[in-house]
């Protein structure tokens, strides 16, 4: 059986809640990475920020990135996965919520994260076609 943790991205960082977006997207930077999951002051799971989120929940609307708070953009109930789940449960997480990037968790601690890229790097044609078609064509004509 294939888990998350086969498939996952290794060595994933938060940003804690109380930093800033220009700091999360320095942090981007530096890692490569365009998602980084935002913790709580007790370093649990409270949301995913996006490169997208910072430009056009922030920089779009004219506010300014060294003050608005990972925190702040924050929203909805964050989708993650234990690490021993098997990939099948990981599709289908990702397919049901429609999300690109899922955080993977051990013991409440983020140990990595799952991304698209992963998933093609991982997976058999076959999964790869049925989860794009159920993602892409649902976002596609909603």
């Amino acid at each position: 059986m294939t888990t998350a943790g086969d498939i996952m991205h290794r060595g994933a960082q938060w940003i804690p809640a109380h930093e800033t977006l220009d700091r999360a997207a320095q942090l981007m930077r530096e890692l490569n990475v365009g998602a980084l999951p935002i913790s709580d002051e007790n370093e649990r799971l409270c949301g995913i920020l996006t490169d997208r989120d910072i430009v056009v929940g922030c920089v779009a609307m004219g506010h300014d990135p060294a003050k608005v708070t990972a925190g702040e953009m924050a929203k909805g109930t964050p989708r993650w996965i234990e690490s021993d789940a098997d990939v099948d449960d990981v599709l289908t997480e990702m397919r049901t919520h429609q999300i690109r990037r899922l955080p993977v968790i051990d013991d409440k601690r983020l140990v990595g994260m799952i991304s698209e890229a992963d998933l093609a790097r991982h997976l058999t044609g076959e999964q790869i076609a049925a989860f794009a078609e159920s993602v892409y064509a649902r976002s596609a004509s909603g």
